[in-house]
């Protein structure tokens, strides 16, 4: 059935805007061959012909068309699919294309190759760069984190492993970790429309926004990035939580997903609070709260105790998380207010090391906003009349902002980083512009080899960030608190579409 103010399925505007998507992902698959990040093409490497180089005209023009392509078709319809079944068939055929391309966006594909050998080896991939390692394929991986140690969780060195094991080189093993970020992908997928049901959002805009967007395509599928399988068994915990809220062998299911997911990408722990909110059976009291997330955090607790322990590395990963934060790029925006301290001290002669400062005050700050958004959510269910039926939108909603909290103020910004709020917003924001914007204009930050484009252009980056964070500052002032208490718990609107459409 065509939701109410969604084209029709057999449309022309539904027709141009599925196969515009279409055409731009395979140009982008085209760029990728022309001058991605292929595995037989090291960094450094002297390019065929300037049409093949990876700023060469034929590459930047495939790459840019289709990215304009692929961002204006999800855009176009950003309030909703014609329905969820045309949603879902619309993102996997954007996905073709990109299933059969070279790494797109970043080289961070061959960091988990080599990670994974560097186990596989019986080398502890926390302690051991994989240059010192000894990776055959350490010249594939961007400098950058050729020196430092996995950042990631056990659960992905172990799947990482896994896929360089059953490779029988990098080719294969790119694949498999490929294959590995679809299952993850094919996991939210699965679980998207039981969340939207249960935060009372229609399926069809929860699937477009959350599937169909160019930095899923780009860089969860083609790049292969684990925040695809972290995405995955985020969703499928917090769809067990909604669904048996107060029942302790499913919490504790839940809580092992959540914590799986905390083993792959550290920052699915900011989740955490709201879920145990959502496992809250009957009124939101203090000891309702203790008893049902109790046994959630059991579970999670469980999975980061056992992961550890059979993958041998203990709790290592956790030092790893220190060098995630290594590049300075603007696209974080305290790095961005740090970089401008700094040229303006340079200006005056000084030179104040202020990324430092500003990032560590973030993180200060971030901390301060998770617990305003957990005390407001909770705030929401205890004063409700109907609790009951408003908790799961609540709690996802205060999961989605923390997400969202979590990557404007990290200290490092990539574009894949904008896929983790993205998904839970899709479920549970009225308005979509606000963060549908920015995920647009990430996909045009990185070239098809992986080059970020922020770093031509740091200084007048840094400027406009700086300038942009006032400005949304100065917003957030002047917005009532009736306001914002009504974007934690307040009601969606379905005036667009009926919520199962």
């Amino acid at each position: 059935m065509t939701a109410p103010g969604a084209p029709p399925a057999g449309s022309r505007l539904a027709r141009s805007v599925r196969y515009a998507g279409l055409v731009g992902a395979t140009l982008l698959a085209v760029a990728g061959y022309l001058g991605g990040a292929l595995p037989d093409a090291p960094l450094g490497a002297t390019p065929v012909s300037i049409w093949q180089a990876p700023s060469g005209p034929a590459t930047l023009t495939c790459w840019l068309t289709g990215t304009a392509l692929l961002v204006g078709a999800w855009w176009s319809m950003r309030a909703g699919a014609p329905s969820t079944r045309w949603a879902y068939a619309t993102a996997g055929l954007w996905t073709l294309p990109l299933l059969v391309a070279p790494p797109l966006g970043s080289r961070d594909v061959y960091s988990y190759a080599c990670q994974g050998w560097t186990y596989a080896h019986g080398v502890d991939p926390y302690a051991v760069p994989v240059v010192a390692a000894g990776c055959p394929w350490s010249d594939t991986v961007a400098p950058i984190w050729r020196d430092t140690p996995a950042p990631y969780g056990p659960v992905f060195v172990l799947l990482a492993a896994l896929a360089v094991s059953l490779g029988g080189g990098l080719t294969g093993a790119v694949v498999l970790l490929r294959v590995i970020a679809v299952a993850g992908l094919l996991l939210a997928a699965f679980c998207l429309p039981g969340l939207a049901r249960a935060a009372g959002v229609p399926t069809r805009r929860a699937a477009w926004l959350a599937l169909a967007g160019p930095l899923v395509g780009v860089h969860l599928v083609a790049g292969a990035h684990n925040d695809a399988v972290m995405l995955g068994l985020l969703l499928c915990g917090l769809l067990i939580v909604v669904r048996r809220p107060g029942r302790p062998p499913a919490l504790l299911l839940a809580g092992v997903l959540l914590g799986l997911a905390v083993t792959v990408k550290a920052s699915a722990v900011v989740v955490v609070p709201f879920a145990a909110l959502a496992a809250v059976h009957g009124r939101h009291t203090v000891r309702a709260l203790l008893r049902d997330g109790g046994w959630l955090a059991g579970g999670l607790l469980a999975a980061l105790l056992v992961t550890s322990a059979l993958s041998g590395l203990g709790f290592g990963w956790v030092g790893g998380l220190t060098h995630s934060g290594d590049s300075e790029q603007w696209t974080s925006p305290p790095t961005a207010v740090g970089l401008v301290v700094d040229y303006a001290g340079a200006l005056a002669g000084r030179d104040p090391h202020a990324v430092p400062v500003a990032r560590a005050g973030a993180l200060l700050l971030l901390a301060g906003v998770l617990v305003v958004l957990w005390w407001r959510a909770w705030r929401a269910l205890r004063t409700s009349d109907d609790a009951r039926q408003r908790m799961p939108r609540v709690a996802l909603h205060g999961a989605a902002l923390a997400l969202a909290a979590t990557v404007v103020l990290s200290p490092v910004f990539h574009p894949w980083y904008a896929t983790w709020p993205l998904a839970l917003l899709a479920l549970t924001a009225t308005r979509t512009t606000w963060f549908v914007l920015p995920a647009a204009v990430a996909a045009f930050l990185a070239l098809p080899d992986g080059t970020n484009l922020a770093r031509f252009t740091k200084a007048p980056g840094a400027l406009a960030m700086t300038t942009l964070l006032l400005a949304g500052l100065l917003h957030a002032l002047r917005t009532p608190n009736d306001r914002a208490d009504q974007e934690v718990g307040g009601a969606v609107d379905l005036r667009t579409a009926p919520p199962t459409s």
